[in-house]
């Protein structure tokens, strides 16, 4: 049975004298968002009454409450014409993930029990499964390839002979409005796949993979049926001629695969292979899918080294030695399988020339060296790319709060990407038609050469620039000789193609933003290098397609802001290390630029969907903040012999809906303080009360057998909802011992602990809990990641989030 997304997170009801909540929260409806909906078509409704409040108590059973502020009794198509979205919000549906072991009595009997070969054995299947993600995920690549190659070219073809047919007759019109269409119908069928069937597979999928492995559970992120809409989607939005690229949606398709692999079964198909169980939980499953977006970059720009610095910089939270010896291992896989089949799909099998889906080609460094003159120059072109990059963001923040505010109905998302898709064709064919720009046509320089109104022996110049995939343009801005391209077809190209890919970006489309941005870059660089060659009268050093590379690196940087990983991406893309440096100026440059104005663009994204996201310190000014200011409290606490009855209601209890208590010593004696024993999970309960584990069954031998950690990974990771469990009423009389299965050793803090400190434990070790104690070890309140993600260092200091029901 799959299970309903929880709404909130292990949350404890604030006492209101604690932390009183805006009351204003109480009118934030619902907003679509990565997940898409809330609850699943498959999944059940809630139960009647079941609909949980919002933290002020305004809801269904709140008297008074207004009307809109019930956002789970409205009927689910009643779309409201407005969603109204503040981006100073926190999410209350994300949960955590849980990267720390539960060291109950199970585990470390489990842990007695394996010996030192069996041990060696998990090692090796580690092993395995990473060079399984690496070929999956290179064979993924390859077939996303050749399907966009093959109906791209198709499409092309179609178009230029129809072009080439209503020049000479007249009536071009015919040919625009074909153009127009075929986009358009392409994209309809990509975009209905995403809004209907699966909408977190919108977009390029970095931001959702860079929440999973900062530690949030995105609702979906890593199915199998994201992964099908993923692949067909991102080969529909490219062949229906977006402004997009196939390389982002790579980075999620390699995490999916990961983490497919590595749980041995498939939740959605309802087949279990009964392998690598080991691995069925978080901890694992975090460790392969951070492996799994490592081979996706590597697959997608044949940069293995640049996977694996990509999970490090943008992803994991926790990084060893051995993972990223293993992650490595499955870059280097994934990069390796893409080459082959390549090269023996392009007819020269022996000859490894195809590593990455785009090959920006060799740069020969000793032609294009670089001098000392020239530094200031690629620092000039990082501030223009960090400011193009700042203006890209913010027209992207602005669009994208109005798609959330107004396009959120799948039909509207659907008829916004065809008017996007027609508005693409028609903007390149009327930039092609005004176009004067006529180059000599030379062996093999142009696919699908368009002659239109230039001479025989001659090709549009314009055309090449549109009737290519972003990829093979890019590719031709690089190393197309001088003089293939006139200033102005540039300028034009770039100012259009800047607004189309902004606009495109966020679409319910699953495409990224990779391509678009280097495209643009490589443009205006190429342009850059044209004007400064006019001005050297032809100096040697001038050379437009070194410049393109730059500015190709600088727009980039502007707008994603990744440095490390995007200096070794775009190294090992040109297989040149000469440029290194360089790139590397031109990078740090647009990432400081950028980041003076607005974010990043994944961390935008991030935001305005309220994720809980832990950056890697704390506020700087946040020291002055206690355990005991940001912790919840009152906490719900378990006793260590508790009754069915009591755990059944708490659980049941959708208005608090916590994931995680505290377990206190049971003591007869109420005047007695009853100190912190450990931590028990709402999964690890469910899994008890479906396997009835209760003191008197086990007294009276009626219990089957003891249950093994096997049967909590069985369970992992949708685990049936409270609601589906049957207890009896004389069942709820029965006792349960949480003894042997509460965590017995929970993370701690003091009271009295700064924010920073509480921040830094937590996020380190990737808790899910930490329970706050005082002097007495008493439980005094939890703290979790939500608490932790609400505060944020705004333009007036320090702020603090609210948190909402969205």
């Amino acid at each position: 049975m799959s299970r309903p997304e929880p709404d909130a997170e292990p949350r404890a009801a604030a006492a209101p004298a604690e932390r009183p909540r805006p009351g204003r929260m109480a009118n934030v409806a619902k907003k679509v968002s990565w997940s898409g909906r809330d609850r699943d078509e498959e999944d059940e409704p809630p139960a009647a009454g079941e609909a949980t409040p919002l933290l002020n108590g305004a809801g269904p059973g709140a008297a008074g409450g207004p009307p809109h502020s019930r956002p789970e009794t409205a009927a689910p198509n009643q779309f409201p014409s407005e969603i109204p979205h503040n981006e100073k919000l926190l999410s209350l549906k994300y949960e955590s993930l849980d990267y720390d072991n539960c060291e109950n009595q199970l585990f470390l009997e489990e842990e007695r029990r394996i010996n030192h070969t069996a041990f060696r054995t998990v090692e090796i299947k580690r092993w395995v499964i990473c060079a399984m993600i690496g070929i999956l995920t290179g064979l993924v690549a390859c077939f996303i390839d050749i399907v966009v190659e093959k109906l791209a070219g198709l499409k092309f073809s179609v178009v230029k002979d129809n072009i080439d047919k209503f020049t000479e007759k007249g009536g071009l019109s015919f040919s625009l409005l074909l153009w127009a269409t075929l986009n358009s119908s392409v994209v309809m069928v990509g975009s209905i796949i995403v809004a209907f069937i699966e909408p977190v597979a919108a977009g390029s999928g970095i931001p959702q993979i860079k929440c999973y492995l900062n530690g949030v559970k995105v609702p979906h992120v890593v199915r199998l049926k994201t992964l099908l809409i993923k692949v067909c989607g991102v080969i529909l939005s490219v062949v229906g001629g977006l402004a997009v690229g196939k390389e982002g949606p790579m980075i999620h398709s390699g995490a999916v695969i990961a983490a497919g692999i590595s749980q041995g079964r498939s939740t959605s198909l309802k087949r279990d292979f009964k392998i690598f169980e080991y691995f069925r939980r978080d901890t694992e499953k975090r460790d392969f899918v951070s492996a799994g977006a490592a081979a996706g970059v590597s697959a997608a720009f044949g940069a293995p080294v640049g996977g694996v610095l990509f999970s490090l910089e943008e992803g994991a939270s926790f990084w060893n030695q051995f993972l990223t010896w293993r992650i490595f291992f499955a870059s280097m896989i994934s990069t390796f399988t893409l080459n082959s089949i390549l090269s023996f799909y392009h007819g020269n099998p022996w000859d490894l020339s195809s590593p990455g889906l785009i090959n920006f080609g060799r740069f020969d460094s000793e032609k294009l060296g670089y001098t000392f003159q020239e530094i200031p120059i690629f620092i000039v072109m990082g501030v223009v790319g960090g400011i193009l990059g700042a203006i890209f963001n913010a027209l992207n923040y602005w669009l994208t709060m109005f798609r959330i505010r107004y396009i959120h109905r799948p039909c509207l998302q659907v008829i916004e990407a065809m008017l996007v898709a027609a508005v693409t064709a028609s903007v390149g064919f009327v930039m092609i038609y005004c176009s004067s720009d006529c180059q000599p046509l030379q062996e093999d320089s142009v696919a699908y050469p368009l002659q239109l109104f230039c001479a025989d022996g001659e090709y549009n110049s314009m055309a090449t620039a549109f009737f290519n995939t972003p990829e093979k343009s890019v590719v031709s801005l690089f190393h197309n000789p001088p003089g293939s391209y006139n200033p102005m077809t540039l300028g034009m190209f770039t100012l259009m193609y800047f607004f189309l890919a902004c606009w495109t970006y966020g679409l319910t489309v699953s495409a990224g933003v990779f391509i678009p941005s280097l495209l643009i870059g490589a443009a205006w660089g190429r342009l850059f290098g044209i004007s400064l060659a006019y001005l050297t009268s032809g100096a040697v050093w001038a050379d437009p397609g070194k410049y393109a590379l730059m500015g190709a690196a600088a727009q980039l940087g502007g707008i994603v802001r990744m440095t490390l990983s995007l200096t070794v991406i775009m190294m090992e893309a040109t297989g040149n290390v000469t440029y290194g440096f360089p790139i590397m100026l031109a990078l740090m440059t647009a990432k400081i630029v950028g980041d003076y104005f607005v974010e990043g663009l994944y961390d935008m994204h991030i935001q305005l969907q309220s994720v809980p996201f832990l950056h890697w310190e704390a506020p700087v000014t946040s020291h002055s903040l206690t355990a005991r200011e940001v912790m919840s409290a009152p906490v719900t606490c378990l006793r260590r012999i508790e009754k069915v009855g009591t755990v059944v209601d708490i659980l049941s209890d959708t208005s608090s809906n916590h994931n995680g208590f505290p377990v206190v010593e049971s003591s007869p004696d109420p005047t007695q303080v009853a100190g912190l024993r450990g931590l028990i999970l709402r999964s690890q309960l469910i899994v008890l009360l479906k396997h009835k584990v209760f003191v008197e069954r086990a007294n009276l031998n009626l219990v089957q057998r003891r249950l093994k950690l096997k049967d909590f990974r069985d369970a992992y990771p949708r685990f049936p909802p409270i609601q589906s469990i049957h207890v009896s009423q004389d069942e709820r009389e029965c006792m349960m011992d949480l003894t042997e299965f509460m965590n017995p050793s929970p993370y701690t803090v003091p009271q009295d602990a700064s924010l920073p400190r509480v921040f830094k434990l937590f996020r380190a070790l990737g808790l899910r809990h930490l329970v706050v104690v005082d002097n007495h070890n008493e439980v005094v309140g939890l703290v979790t990641r939500k608490d932790l993600a609400r505060y944020r260092l705004g333009k007036e200091g320090l702020e603090e989030l609210s948190l909402a029901q969205t």
